[in-house]
């Protein structure tokens, strides 16, 4: 059997939070002792450097609470309106409980729509990204008061794997009332086999998911076997581990039991990987010899060294990169607009406000948009 990694060994973390976790059902308020002791973990990962992301449940379960909603299933305009809510009081609660350790909140709303296409998906990947050069914790969840599907259909299992996957995390810790994969449902079958570490995900596994099991929940262990698929396509291992002790993350530190799903690569490697084979190219940058030195570098892609811009692409499309002869130097997502790629192209960065009329991007294409033949 492989080696169970460490929490430790991990430099990007997300760590998802459900409703039934941090929400009180009965008195509809949040759990104040759990969340101080996540917090407290996750404080601990930051101090040592850890990049730490939130995707936090909640705001639909904080808001029925706060509008006096009867308890069972709520029409689609009703749970939109008691996210609307709800949303207000988690993002509250959060920058509170970090802001007890000096560590700045950042909130993130998303859809699945905005992991899917290439432009939202841009954006919201630099949201991230921004929020933790400057050492925040962002903390995620679904625009519920916009998203349809997603609040019918839709869990954050899945959407935290897509935010690992977007983020570049190589981790992804999903707080559960359960404390990993059995054979069998326990609740269902009697002293079930407990799964430590899973190599991958195969149909056995899948059929070894049981259905959603608490009311404040969304998911269901067959969710969470769906976002290790997720996941460990682009480079992420997983833990699912118990959320209903405190101090979770120290006890996954400490050994407690939980599952491991692995993962064969890393989210670079998976990343360009999908940006390399996966996607079809919609035009061409040309660069000079200064470019493509630098780019060898590990640096990203300047608009002074763009010489040539051709196709009819838009932001977060994917474009050839080639040499001044001809070659193909690599494929990457492309920051701007054909057009406006061509109107800074040749220039200084610093020159793109006088051009465009506003800030922009400072690259074309930045490194980790960027797989390389070079490599």
């Amino acid at each position: 059997m492989p080696k169970t990694p460490a929490l430790d060994d991990f430099r990007r973390i997300v760590v998802k939070v459900g409703s039934a976790l941090l929400v009180d059902a009965k008195a509809g308020c949040v759990k104040e002792a759990w969340l101080a002791s996540l917090v407290g973990d996750i404080a601990e990962l930051h101090a040592a450097n850890r990049d730490v992301m939130v995707v936090s449940s909640g705001a639909i379960a904080l808001g029925r609470s706060m509008l006096r909603l009867p308890r069972g299933a709520l029409p689609l305009e009703d749970s939109q309106g008691a996210a609307a809510v709800g949303q207000i009081a988690l993002a509250r609660i959060w920058a509170e409980a970090l802001g007890r350790y000096g560590i700045k909140a950042g909130q993130v709303l998303v859809t699945l729509g905005d992991t899917e296409e290439r432009r939202r998906y841009l954006n919201a990947r630099s949201t991230i990204a921004r929020l933790l050069d400057w050492r925040a914790v962002p903390i995620i969840n679904e625009n519920d008061t916009v998203a349809t599907n997603e609040i019918r259909y839709g869990d954050n299992d899945r959407l935290a794997a897509r935010v690992a996957s977007m983020a570049s995390a190589d981790l992804l810790v999903l707080l559960s009332d359960i404390d990993g994969l059995y054979e069998a449902p326990p609740d269902r079958v009697p002293d079930p086999a407990f799964i430590a570490v899973v190599e991958r995900i195969t149909p056995q596994i899948e059929a070894m998911a049981g259905a959603p099991a608490s009311e404040l929940s969304r998911g269901g262990m067959r969710t969470k076997i769906e976002a290790g698929k997720i996941a460990t396509a682009g480079g992420a291992h997983m833990v699912i581990a118990s959320g209903r002790v405190l101090h979770p993350l120290r006890a996954i530190r400490s050994g407690a039991r939980a599952t491991w799903f692995l993962t064969p690569a890393n989210p670079v490697t998976s990343r360009k990987k999908w940006i390399a084979g996966s996607l079809e190219p919609k035009g061409t940058l040309t660069i000079d010899a200064g470019a493509v030195a630098a780019l060898k570098r590990g640096k990203s892609l300047l608009p002074a060294g763009v010489v040539r811009v051709e196709g009819a692409f838009a932001r977060g499309d994917a474009v050839i990169v080639r040499g001044l002869d001809g070659a193909e130097v690599g494929r990457g997502l492309v920051a701007y607009d054909a057009e406006d790629a061509d109107r800074i192209r040749g220039m200084s960065s610093a020159d793109i406000l006088l051009i465009l009329g506003n800030p922009g991007r400072t690259v074309m294409i930045h490194r980790d948009d960027l797989a390389l033949w070079l490599e």
